[in-house]
């Protein structure tokens, strides 16, 4: 079989049978590709023969074209899943990408809201159908910690207004079930009382869009651009700074590293740890302004 054509294989694999996203597919393709194209440029079609030389040489040659530390592991990591899945359907005898590490990248912290600012966001204002859907989905994402596609594809359903919890389809077709705060469930409350306004005929989705079906996560994302302009935020604002926020404010107030881990829903603890470089941050702010030997004259 082809390069491409194992590599095309491999995605229906991680489309069908593990779950994955488009988006992730996606990433996924992209990265083998330009292995291919390194193959290619080195007249080694036969893609079973390929060693950790080979490998190495890839990570070299991404490394020489400038591609960042960051993008050089993540196609590491694209080939070694992709190995693994060849070695699995015997079609070579060993993963060559195992041997090989990429180089270090330094490792940039999440952009958050402070707590005023996240509060200063998700409080909108008028009762018009789209300012209380807005509300509602800002409300939710900072409250539970959603990421964007667990946000766009919750149905009405999936929401326990009585019991306060939200039940969400997670990286991998895994569900959750995260606690849903009190000023969340209020404009939920309040949007479903007009959701029928925009909401076409059986649509089935917690959020609809002007023209009554599922919102999109490009929609979500240029509205919360748009209500953070609109509220005078002062940076640009997207789902995903919601859910750094959320986590960075809960591990703030409890300092609890695991629960943390399992409502954002990582399978690696190492994830979530980024957090733990963020709250250092704020203690040490607090210090510098606090502490009578730390104080500048």
């Amino acid at each position: 079989m082809r390069f491409d054509d194992r590599i095309e294989r491999f995605c229906r694999h991680l489309a069908v049978e593990r779950g994955l996203s488009v988006h992730t597919v996606r990433g996924y393709r992209r990265d083998l590709a330009f292995f291919a194209e390194f193959l290619a440029s080195k007249g080694t079609p036969d893609w079973p023969s390929v060693d950790a030389g080979l490998v190495r040489g890839f990570v070299a040659w991404r490394h020489r074209s400038s591609v960042g530390g960051r993008s050089i592991q993540r196609g590491l990591s694209a080939l070694r899943s992709f190995f693994d899945f060849c070695v699995r359907e015997g079609t070579m005898a060993g993963n060559p990408a195992r041997a090989v590490s990429a180089p270090k990248a330094p490792r940039r912290l999440p952009n958050v809201l402070d707590t005023d600012r996240a509060g200063a966001l998700v409080e909108l204002d008028g009762d018009d159908p789209l300012s209380l859907r807005d509300r509602a989905m800002l409300e939710l994402t900072y409250s539970s910690g959603l990421r964007l596609s667990e946000l766009c594809g919750l149905a009405v359903a999936d929401v326990d207004l009585e019991g306060g919890l939200v039940t969400v389809l997670g990286k991998g077709r895994k569900v959750r079930r995260i606690p849903v705060g009190r000023h969340a469930r209020d404009a939920i409350r309040a949007w479903l009382a007009v959701r029928g306004e925009l909401a076409g005929p059986g649509e089935g989705a917690l959020f609809v869009s002007r023209r009554g079906r599922r919102i999109s996560a490009r929609t979500v994302q240029a509205r919360f651009a748009g209500r953070a302009r609109e509220r005078g935020i002062g940076v640009h604002v997207h789902p995903h700074m919601l859910r750094h926020s959320f986590a960075t404010h809960l591990l703030e107030s409890s300092g609890d590293l695991r629960a943390v881990q399992e409502l954002l829903g990582h399978a690696d603890i190492g994830t979530t740890q980024v957090y733990t470089h963020l709250d250092f941050q704020h203690l040490a702010a607090v210090y510098d302004q606090a502490h009578p030997r730390a104080r500048k004259k």
